[in-house]
């Protein structure tokens, strides 16, 4: 009877830990989505991709949240540029696992030498997508280690003229994306600007080891 009740009390403390632990897991905040869009870099314009940001999370029950696509758009016609790193709050974030990939702006784009020199925590081990799973990198069949961003290192648009958003996520055929390596291996070790797309359609990205995929960030609720 005795061992009987001690079994019993050993598994509610574990059920109560376990219930404890997640509680105080950080709320994902960030992850890499599992899928593209399926026409390449044409997103729907940043409404589109954020709403694809917004369509995973829900589905893997992190909807109560808002959600933005790390992307940066050029200045065109008249509009001005939107920067990647404006939309998507002040940090910190954390993945599916609850790990905190960067604390702040700072610490995320390596705003200081010192920061830069330490990096942020976006790797392949950390990048998940919004299920926790892994994706895919260099080594892996197949890659998909290129994340569109359309971004410089510091989160910014582009300012030469040049096509470095596929023409603001509206074209799956002509033009060119930034992107980042979201593993930090294979030609280049940054996490948003690496370097440009063979092209915009599905075919291209995937020719240079992508598969359309961006990264997604909560600026809360």
């Amino acid at each position: 009877m005795k061992i009987l009740l001690f079994s019993l009390s050993m598994a509610a403390a574990t059920v109560a830990f376990g219930q404890q632990a997640q509680q105080q897991r950080a709320p994902m905040t960030f992850f890499l989505t599992s899928v593209g869009m399926g026409n390449g870099a044409n997103l729907g314009g940043l409404e589109g991709a954020d709403a694809h940001c917004q369509k995973l999370a829900a589905a893997a029950g992190a909807g109560d949240r808002t959600w933005r696509a790390y992307l940066s758009t050029q200045a065109v016609d008249g509009k001005p540029a939107v920067n990647a790193r404006d939309r998507i709050g002040n940090g910190p974030w954390h993945n599916f696992r609850g790990t905190m990939v960067a604390r702040d702006q700072a610490h995320l784009h390596g705003d200081t030498l010192e920061l830069a020199r330490l990096g942020n925590l976006i790797t392949k081990n950390n990048a998940l997508n919004e299920k926790g799973e892994l994706v895919n990198g260099v080594g892996d069949k197949p890659n998909m280690h290129d994340i569109l961003t359309g971004s410089q290192p510091d989160g910014r648009a582009y300012t030469d003229g040049a096509d470095h958003s596929c023409k603001n996520w509206t074209s799956g055929g002509e033009g060119t994306a930034q992107l980042g390596h979201h593993d930090r291996n294979g030609g280049g070790i940054s996490w948003n600007s690496t370097h440009p797309s063979r092209g915009c359609s599905q075919e291209n990205l995937v020719a240079t080891g992508g598969a359309g995929l961006f990264y997604c960030f909560s600026p809360g609720r």
